[in-house]
């Protein structure tokens, strides 16, 4: 395919950047702008103790506009991120020996994903003042995919290092171990902190718990911003065949969509007739 047949054409780690930078610039501002006009009240406790920084869910739903530009940042950066949890199906598909435990493995791991960005749409647009059981429900939900996903894509990809194609997947592999240890850490610690506030209301107490939530939060993108060394070199190529009402006569193997060219991956329309 040539490049005038192009109608869009996106470098899949330009796309991971951008994908993780909307959250990540909309959950610092709201943090500041909870700070800066909403000190008091987005930092109150049940228990009336000094407190410092606002929780995540008081900073990115309580206020206007925190509350809008969380909810515009999520709704914006979901679409690219469903792609990049397919995109990811594929990648393990490659790695991972195509028995059948591996490839049960794959699909449970990929269901993670996409659970886990459908929780966090849910709790992002549903705030805990709005609708608190469902906002608790999703919270949960976020919470346990999330940690399950990182734990279960190092555990699948340790044993496989050796499939790897460029030294830029090793390296995501080691930081997905790190960033996946930090953010189990923090969430551990972050766990007793919310205990001790709770349990003793002491000042201070849940300014660290804050403080580790807001860690939790950033190793978890960071863990998703791997994708940038996984899909390197990768373009996504939307091209002017055929047309988006009906699958293709012959569609790719799944398992394909990482191969081809070793130096960019032509991801075409016919190739999302097939994936969606």
């Amino acid at each position: 395919m040539s490049d005038s047949d192009a109608i869009v054409r996106i470098s899949v780690a330009r796309m991971a950047v951008i994908t993780v930078s909307l959250p990540l610039g909309a959950f610092f501002l709201c943090i500041y702008l909870s700070l800066r006009y909403n000190f008091d009240v987005s930092t109150a406790t049940h228990c009336g103790v000094p407190n410092y920084l606002p929780s995540i869910s008081s900073a990115i739903g309580e206020f206007v506009p925190q509350r809008y530009i969380w909810r515009a940042a999520i709704a914006v950066h979901s679409a690219p991120r469903f792609l990049i949890a397919s995109m990811y199906y594929s990648f393990m598909q490659r790695i991972l020996p195509n028995v059948a435990f591996y490839q049960k493995a794959v699909k449970v791991n990929s269901f993670l994903n996409v659970v886990e960005n459908v929780a966090l749409l849910s709790l992002s647009f549903v705030s805990s003042k709005e609708n608190y059981d469902i906002h608790k429900v999703s919270f949960i939900m976020f919470m346990v995919c999330s940690e399950l996903y990182m734990v279960l894509t190092c555990l699948l990809l340790k044993d496989n290092t050796r499939r790897f194609n460029s030294p830029l997947e090793r390296l995501a592999f080691i930081k997905k171990k790190q960033l996946m240890t930090a953010n189990l850490a923090c969430f551990l610690v972050a766990l007793y902190f919310f205990y001790r506030h709770n349990t003793y209301c002491e000042p201070g107490m849940y300014s660290v718990f804050a403080l580790l939530e807001y860690l939790v939060v950033l190793t978890n993108m960071a863990f998703h911003m791997t994708a940038y060394y996984d899909f390197h070199n990768h373009e996504l190529i939307v091209d002017n065949e055929g047309t988006f009402n009906k699958p293709p006569a012959s569609c790719p193997r799944r398992g394909h969509l990482e191969r081809g060219d070793p130096q960019v991956n032509i991801v075409q329309s016919n190739l999302f007739k097939c994936l969606f």
